[in-house]
């Protein structure tokens, strides 16, 4: 290797450990001067929609957006520059987030008028304070997080069937609610007294019922629809009942996986600069996936 390459090499290693990794003291810099300015870029997006502010402040509004584009537009190039095999990062989660937060802005200049903003798409940058994770060490929350989703996963089939027993129930308690309400053909509106309404008025069909059955089952009582017959009423009970104690069914299923899988260890925080994972022991000297030299 030429010497030219070696100090190419050298520096795209001290930018992924800066980049990639929180360990050092120049890498925690970098990460904690990245959040303050993911944190500015959403406040100055969010200020774009306030009349007061984008009106008064409307041609610094417009530059800031385009510097917070700037600055993340490099670091997104230094992160493909840095990494062994670049399609790994563009293709992953924060590759394609990073992308995200900046492609909007190049895509409204192009096609719109400056003055157009993309605010909407702007707030994708707020998922890339998720790194603070990252950066105040506690890596072990996302490995937390991965043992709730692969326990999801692993109960998966108890919770499809448990999905559709749910649907069951709700259909059976739409149909049921339909056929009550509309069985009486006029009944006084509790809410306007001396007002004769018919229940088919309130369900008007049997998919209304079921709307019905799913806002009770859940608890969110919309109070859109509401049955007034005594017979409704009962079965608006026993179905708030019934939601309440399945619950707890879901929880049951995902809390036995994780239990049974419940492994504590000490994660760092170094990424493999070949496969960008960041799930490597502490004392980890290769990687444990592509068996790159950390």
């Amino acid at each position: 290797m030429s010497h030219k390459n070696r100090e190419d090499q050298t520096v795209r290693e001290k930018i992924h450990e800066i980049i990639f990794g929180a360990h050092t003291f120049h890498g925690w810099l970098f990460d904690m001067a990245l959040l303050v300015v993911i944190v500015l870029s959403v406040i100055s997006n969010s200020l774009e929609t306030v009349a007061g502010f984008e009106n008064r402040w409307k041609d610094e509004l417009f530059w800031a957006s385009w510097v917070f584009t700037g600055l993340f537009t490099v670091e997104y190039a230094l992160r493909i520059y840095c990494v062994n095999k670049p399609w790994r990062f563009i293709f992953s989660f924060w590759g394609i987030v990073d992308l995200l937060a900046i492609l909007p802005e190049y895509l409204l200049l192009l096609f719109f008028s400056p003055g157009v903003h993309s605010s909407a798409f702007s707030a994708v940058r707020s998922l890339r304070l998720l790194r603070v994770f990252r950066i105040l060490n506690l890596s072990w929350f996302q490995r937390e997080g991965e043992d709730l989703g692969n326990a999801i996963w692993r109960a998966r089939g108890k919770i499809v069937v448990f999905i559709m027993v749910v649907m069951i129930i709700v259909t059976i308690a739409g149909t049921v609610m339909y056929d009550i309400e509309n069985a009486w053909d006029q009944i006084e509106d509790p809410a306007r007294p001396g007002v004769m309404i018919s229940g088919s008025e309130r369900f008007t069909s049997i998919p209304m019922g079921i709307y019905w059955a799913i806002v009770t089952m859940t608890t969110v009582g919309f109070g859109d629809i509401v049955p007034k017959t005594t017979g409704g009423q009962f079965i608006s009970a026993i179905l708030i009942l019934v939601g309440y104690s399945l619950i707890i069914v879901p929880t049951g299923f995902v809390s036995a996986e994780v239990l049974e899988r419940k492994r504590r260890r000490v994660i760092s925080t170094v990424s493999c600069p070949s496969c960008l994972t960041e799930d490597h022991d502490d004392d980890a000297v290769y990687c444990k996936y592509c068996g790159e030299e950390m």
